[in-house]
């Protein structure tokens, strides 16, 4: 029975030591882990707040124009800007018709006709108009809307 009793209190002592092996390998991957986190939080570069939304003011409706497409045939566009508050007096739609005729002359039928390609050239003016009504970072104008939209 002494050999049991032996056998048993060299096997306790071993045991115990590999839970402590472990507990310290475990609280130091933590403390890694964590502290990696805590320093690519501290240390990230910070995202660019978004600027407020410009609130709407008056709509500026524009003459209808005739356009001659790329390929021979012809767009009647009409349109009207979406000023915003920041606008001093409505928009003089000269800038923005020019912008217009630029953009459109070079674009084919097959082009406008499709929902997407529609939508592709409207995204592009926006943007261009949008840059050219901006002063002093004020955006004096925030959309375009197509009143008519026709081929021929």
């Amino acid at each position: 029975m002494a050999d049991k009793d032996e056998k048993t209190t060299e096997e306790t002592p071993a045991k115990g030591g590999k839970k402590k092996l472990i507990m310290i390998v475990a609280i130091a991957l933590v403390a890694l882990i964590g502290g990696g986190v805590g320093g690519y939080m501290m240390f990230a570069p910070k995202k660019a707040t978004a600027e407020p939304a410009p609130t709407p003011g008056v709509v500026s409706v524009l003459d209808a124009i005739t356009i001659n497409l790329a390929d021979g045939h012809y767009l009647k566009l009409k349109m009207t800007l979406q000023a915003t508050t920041d606008a001093a007096e409505a928009p003089d739609g000269s800038k923005a018709l020019d912008i217009a005729i630029e953009q459109f002359s070079n674009q084919s039928e097959d082009a406008l006709l499709t929902a997407d390609g529609r939508d592709k050239a409207k995204k592009e003016l926006v943007d261009k108009v949008v840059k050219a009504y901006t002063v002093d970072k004020k955006k004096e104008v925030m959309d375009v809307y197509f009143t008519t939209f026709v081929i021929q």
